[in-house]
C-alpha cells in the first residue's frame, strides 16, 4: 500500500477550491485522498481573509478540525483553533472567515448548491 505523507502544513500545495465545479473566491484547498464522484475523503481548506462558501446541503456527513484562525457559521456560531464541528446530513449553511483560517476537512458524501 503506497501511503501519502505531507511533513509541513506550512508547504502545502494549495489550488483554488472547486469542489462545486467553479470556483469559490478566496477559498483554496489540497485534497488529501478525496474522491470528486463520491464526496468521500479528506482535504485542507483554506479561507483567505475575507472568504466565503458558498450556500450548501450536506447529503452526508462533513466533519471539520479548525487548524488556524476562526470561521463564522451562517448561523452566527463562531468556530476557533482547535474547535471540531459536525454538519448532519441534511443541514445546510455557509461559512465565513474574516481574518482567514485553516481547515482539515472530513466528508462522506456530496454537498449540494443552494441558490
Amino acid at each position: 500500500m503506497k501511503k501519502k505523507f505531507i511533513k509541513k502544513i506550512s508547504k502545502l500545495k494549495l489550488k483554488p477550491f472547486n469542489r462545486y465545479g467553479k470556483i469559490v473566491p478566496k477559498l483554496s484547498w489540497h485534497p488529501i485522498n478525496f474522491n470528486k464522484k463520491t464526496g468521500y475523503g479528506s482535504y485542507f481548506l483554506k479561507f483567505k481573509p475575507g472568504g466565503k462558501s458558498f450556500k450548501h446541503k450536506h447529503l452526508g456527513l462533513e466533519e471539520f478540525l479548525v487548524l488556524k484562525g476562526s470561521l463564522k457559521d451562517s448561523d452566527n456560531t463562531l468556530f476557533k483553533t482547535g474547535d471540531f464541528v459536525t454538519f448532519k446530513p441534511g443541514s445546510s449553511h455557509f461559512s465565513s472567515s474574516s481574518k482567514g483560517c485553516l481547515l482539515l476537512v472530513f466528508t462522506r458524501g456530496k454537498n449540494k448548491l443552494i441558490k
